[in-house]
């Protein structure tokens, strides 16, 4: 399993790391059936509870339920609710069944993985989830997603909860259009394997990536819809575009770009392509725009089918101190 690197454009808080080492360490899932009762109302409750906060704007109370080091850096999460308020406000909050994560031991793992429900002989099945979290301290928690139907449609709404005492405290905050254009993870998978039967293995990698991050509320979720998409997408991984971390070089109007990023991005209603490049310098923001736009028509013209299964580029130039400058145009635009 794997996760992309993007930007996305819902929020994705999570502050639950706490210096040190340990040795021993036990990792319990439980899914809602098998919680008591007392367990499994709490989590519900709580969940509808920051819900209402979040739908009416109320940051500063949602701070004040904060663990102690997500509300030391609540910037990210009062952003979020302002954002996503008009979404949401009015809307049907309706809980999916919780899961309750248990680590046990003197000190934070390094990488906490969580199975829950049965697993088969070959991995995952249609009632299991698995989630995978780094630098996690012992304690409690439990994670809890809302299906919203707002004024906008639907949305997700997901809490990431801490148990300290009786309390179950915020210790992540996200929030998820679950469709682009009324298209959801279903068709996702079922274009990129239209666009794989045709050869077009690029515009199929980047819409298996689209899939899984519609399939599953959070990013460190996995179910056996998304490890399914994983395999199908891994043998037709490209070696021109970069993945891994790694790199890839793009040719484009006399220079060579080395591409760093490229991914797709849900912008309201429609399907943007992302790609991000490595720039020594972007303060002249003029030939920025003039190389950013070179980068565009470098893509399409190497990857032509792209133009069919995306809305829009947006390029962006990074410099190594992370400071970058963006451009965006419609498809049409780009010639």
């Amino acid at each position: 399993m794997s996760n992309r690197l993007r930007t996305p454009f819902w929020p994705c808080i999570f502050a639950l790391v706490v210096a040190g080492s340990g040795l021993l360490h036990a990792q319990t899932c439980l899914m809602s059936g098998e919680m008591e009762e007392s367990v499994r109302s709490a989590l519900e409750g709580t969940s509808k509870r920051y819900f209402d906060l979040v739908a009416k704007g109320d940051a500063a109370s949602l701070k004040q339920s904060a663990i102690p080091s997500l509300a030391a850096n609540f910037s990210g999460v009062e952003t979020a609710v302002k954002d996503n308020q008009p979404d949401l406000t009015g809307g049907q909050a309706t809980p999916k069944p919780p899961f309750f994560l248990k680590i046990e031991g003197n000190a934070p793992l390094d990488r906490a993985e969580f199975l829950c429900g049965v697993f088969g002989k070959n991995g995952q099945t249609a009632n299991s989830a698995e989630f995978v979290i780094p630098n996690l301290s012992p304690g409690n928690y439990g994670v809890v997603t809302l299906d919203v139907a707002g004024p906008r449609g639907l949305r997700t709404v997901s809490f990431v909860l801490q148990q300290q005492g009786n309390d179950w405290k915020l210790g992540g905050f996200y929030v998820k259009n679950p469709q682009i254009a009324s298209h959801d993870a279903s068709w996702f998978a079922e274009h990129a394997r239209a666009f794989k039967s045709k050869g077009q293995i690029h515009a199929a990698w980047l819409y298996y990536l689209e899939a899984r991050e519609l399939a599953v509320p959070v990013p460190f979720m996995y179910t056996q819809m998304t490890d399914k998409l994983y395999d199908e997408s891994q043998e037709l991984k490209p070696p021109d575009l970069p993945t891994d971390g790694g790199t890839a070089d793009l040719a484009g109007s006399g220079k060579t770009y080395k591409l760093t990023a490229v991914f797709p991005l849900p912008v309201g209603q429609e399907l943007d392509l992302v790609a991000k490049y490595q720039s020594a310098d972007v303060s002249d923001t003029a030939k920025t725009f003039q190389d950013n736009a070179a980068v565009m028509k470098a893509l399409l013209a190497k990857f032509p089918e792209l133009r069919d299964a995306f809305d829009g580029v947006v390029v962006r130039a990074v410099e190594p101190s992370g400071k970058d400058f963006g451009s965006m145009l419609p498809m049409k635009e780009i010639k």
